[in-house]
């Protein structure tokens, strides 16, 4: 086997956010947190949801919105309704000036038939 291409193996704690929760575990994960539990030293990692607050296992139906999803989809969607009705208002007041166009071209079209049925 290949040396240095494994990646290193750290004790670390899973701590649930929403229950508090922790999981002792093995990971590759490392973080700059750590906490010492019955003498050993475990990296932190803080995970929303582990099968102690994950409505699935825990068979309660709860509504978790830690990190404002909800908010940000809200504004996003305010936010693209606010473009499609500035898009259609510009395209109402432009719509003049492309009618405008297209007959113009439509005339250079007719015009060209013309001449090339003339001859």
């Amino acid at each position: 086997m290949k040396k240095d291409i494994h990646p290193n193996i750290n004790d670390v704690v899973f701590l649930d956010t929403s229950s508090g929760a922790q999981f002792i575990t093995t990971s590759i994960l490392k973080s700059d947190e750590k906490t010492t539990i019955n003498g050993k030293e475990y990296f932190v990692i803080k995970v929303e949801i582990s099968s102690e607050s994950h409505p699935f296992y825990t068979g309660k139906q709860k509504l978790m919105d830690s990190t404002g999803r909800v908010d940000k989809f809200m504004a996003k969607m305010q936010k693209a309704q606010d473009s499609a009705s500035k898009k259609a208002k510009t395209t109402k007041k432009g719509q003049a000036a492309e009618d405008a166009a297209a007959e113009s071209a439509e005339d250079t079209d007719n015009a060209e038939v013309a001449e090339t049925s003339e001859e």
